[in-house]
């Protein structure tokens, strides 16, 4: 495991291997709340193909780090660059338009719509226009055709998704944002609350999604054995900044959770010093 500094506070290392390889990076991020400092200059790189897995404590920065990345919140100061090129966003629109989507908890499906019908949610494909008829058998092929070419079985494509399992709805999420043509995608908590064998089709979708088709991830999950499945790389996020930045196979989920075990007893004890002082 490589940590950036003994605490936090330390700038991460640049990345290695070829720049050109890197499809998003920020430097620098930076956000408040009033008087609560919740990123303190988060420097973050992303290449291409490759799944990062972000850890830390609850308010540790994670979330308002991905509300900035997707356009939801906007930086205090810092630089986010998306293919090497500066981006300003000042709306989740904007983050789409740069390739990147985001993939939450609820998935954001219409449980009583079809399949197909949520794969084109709000991108339906009409007959004359705009104002036509909607396509649905043109619908109903191409999402066929697209989740067979991911890998990913449903029952039915006229099933309503109320009807599919956890795993299934996961991957019509992961699915309908890589449909439109994401370049990277954010999970959250992918894999909550699912057995072994939903478990495993997610696991296969993000490996294919990013080995074959070159699509970029940042997942973010409490449960470590998760990470280490899903994932190529791990940064931990601690009181708003970078501090460890690590690829999976130089780390084990034991080092990890001893990690985040002495940065919460450093906490408490910073607590009690200062309720003492």
């Amino acid at each position: 495991m490589t940590t950036t500094s003994d605490s936090p506070g330390a700038t991460p290392p640049a990345a290695d291997g070829d720049a050109e390889d890197i499809i998003l990076s920020t430097e620098g991020i930076t956000k408040r709340f009033g008087a609560v400092v919740a990123l303190r200059g988060v420097d973050m790189h992303l290449r291409r193909g490759e799944v990062l897995g972000l850890v830390g404590d609850n308010g540790a920065g994670k979330s308002t780090f991905v509300k900035i990345v997707t356009g939801f919140q906007r930086q205090d100061a810092g630089r986010i660059f998306v293919e090497r090129e500066e981006v300003n966003f000042h709306s989740v629109t904007d983050a789409r338009r740069a390739g990147i989507e985001t993939v939450y908890q609820d998935l954001a499906l219409v449980p009583q719509l079809t399949v197909y019908e949520n794969l084109f949610l709000n991108r339906e494909l009409t007959g004359l226009g705009r104002l036509g008829w909607l396509s649905r058998p043109k619908m109903r092929r191409l999402a066929t055709e697209y989740l067979h070419d991911i890998r990913v079985s449903v029952p039915d494509i006229d099933a309503e998704v109320e009807l599919l399992s956890g795993g299934q709805r996961q991957a019509i999420a992961v699915a309908r944002a890589t449909r439109q043509n994401a370049k990277i995608l954010l999970l959250d908590e992918p894999l909550a609350a699912m057995g072994a064998k939903e478990s495993t089709l997610i696991i296969d979708l993000v490996k294919d999604l990013s080995k074959n088709r070159g699509v970029s991830m940042i997942v973010i999950d409490h449960n470590y054995t998760h990470l280490f499945e899903l994932c190529d790389r791990l940064n931990v996020i601690q009181q708003g900044r970078v501090t460890v930045d690590t690829r999976v196979a130089d780390t084990s989920v034991e080092d990890l959770t001893e990690l985040m075990v002495a940065e919460y007893r450093r906490q408490v004890r910073e607590g009690q010093a200062l309720l003492q002082a």
